[in-house]
């Protein structure tokens, strides 16, 4: 609905707005008359006609309304779903993707832009995808649709040469976007599938687009080996980690779509998301946790940290070092880490640290770490697993104080 009212009004703001408006006209007639036979149909007949009325308010001159004569032709309420989703919708949802990363942009107002727009992610959720305070991303976001809107930036599909320009920040969107879908950051929900499933549909969608970019095939086998195990990472008392989950449930469709993916990748070229993909198939042919190959998958973050060194592949690089090679090596990876005021908000690396104190059995070491990450966190899930880690702590120290066992 927004890249649609986006191509419209050529007004990212006005887009926004004018999508809100199509939800209250719903929410307004929908109790007392009834949900429509296609609510797809009817929200988005709303924000073409609002979106419509919106241009024809503000234009000044002849040509705007030609530019209108493609949009009030077929304004029916009786459009077919299937009229609204033979392509054109997708390809209106790409050329925002493309819009919004537009160089007139810098990079990180690119994703932040994108991620409200396309994701549909709030400014905290943002916040913790680029490591910055909540004011900052709202202070990107703003300032990212000022600039398009003075900087007069064409509303139309972007040229072949500025689609492959652009499809570096166009693929570190869409990660992001699944990334918050896979773990999201508030919530009652661990994951949002919804989200992940918008990323794969955007990342097939430039597989189509761009078929000889071979990182557009990592990307998406990257995604896709993650994605099968969203049925595995949930379990009756809630989120389940990765070597507790029960591979009988990881989607084996998935996994063979992904390492396909894969294989096209390297064959064409590779790079960062390929190399990423190749280290998310170790875990994938690991039919047990045993089995999982961590000196190769240290190796391979080893190999991929010298290129694209940042300090979340510096977590996950200590954390395969953990298993592979010890604390020891692990705790030379990731204190450092606790230098960078990025990452000292970032729960999942006290997690991590927590996670090697127990091994070493350090548990007031282990207790602090996990009370920080507590903290760091506003996702009721992570907040469960802490909890509940916090108290088997308790217990330990105090077996004969009650809790889990005394339940």
């Amino acid at each position: 609905m927004v890249a649609t009212a986006t191509r419209i009004t050529r007004d990212t703001d006005l887009a926004e707005q004018v999508a809100q408006d199509a939800f209250v006209q719903a929410l307004e007639q929908w109790p007392g008359q009834g949900v429509p036979d296609r609510p797809a149909a009817w929200l988005m007949t709303v924000v073409k006609r609002r979106a419509v009325d919106v241009v024809r308010r503000e234009a000044t001159r002849e040509d705007k309304y030609r530019q209108l004569a493609e949009e009030t032709r077929a304004m029916s309420d009786d459009v077919a779903v299937e009229e609204l989703a033979d392509g054109r919708i997708e390809d209106d949802l790409l050329r925002l993707v493309f819009i919004c990363c537009h160089p007139v942009l810098g990079r990180e107002a690119r994703v932040a832009l994108t991620l409200r727009l396309l994701g549909g992610l709030g400014t905290q959720e943002i916040a913790r995808a680029q490591l910055v305070p909540s004011a900052t991303a709202g202070q990107r976001i703003s300032r990212a649709k000022r600039t398009l809107s003075d900087s007069g930036v064409a509303f139309e599909n972007p040229t072949h040469a500025d689609r492959l320009a652009r499809l570096p920040t166009v693929l570190a969107v869409v990660y992001l976007i699944f990334n918050e879908g896979y773990a999201a950051t508030s919530g009652a929900s661990w994951t949002r599938p919804d989200l992940s499933g918008e990323a794969l549909r955007m990342g097939r969608m430039l597989t189509h687009l761009l078929p000889r970019a071979p990182e557009v095939h990592g990307l998406l086998a990257l995604m896709e080996i993650q994605a099968s195990r969203f049925r595995a990472r949930q379990g009756p008392d809630g989120p389940v980690l990765l070597d507790d989950q029960d591979r009988m449930l990881w989607d084996r469709l998935l996994i063979r779509r992904g390492f396909e993916g894969l294989a096209r990748a390297q064959a064409l070229g590779g790079g960062p998301y390929t190399d990423q993909a190749a280290i998310a198939a170790c875990h994938a042919r690991a039919v047990t946790p045993e089995q999982t190959d961590w000196a190769e998958i240290a190796r391979r973050y080893d190999r991929y940290a010298a290129r694209h060194r940042s300090p979340v592949v510096e977590l996950n690089r200590g954390i395969a070092h953990w298993k592979a090679h010890g604390t020891a090596n692990a705790r030379a990876i990731l204190e450092p880490l606790l230098s960078d005021a990025r990452m000292t908000r970032y729960h999942l690396l006290h997690t991590a640290l927590a996670e090697l104190a127990l091994a070493d059995g350090r548990t007031a070491e282990a207790r602090l770490r996990l009370s920080a990450a507590r903290t760091l966190t506003s996702n009721a899930a992570d907040l469960s697993v802490i909890t509940t880690k916090l108290a088997r702590l308790d217990e330990a120290e105090h077996p004969d104080s009650g809790g889990e066992q005394g339940r």
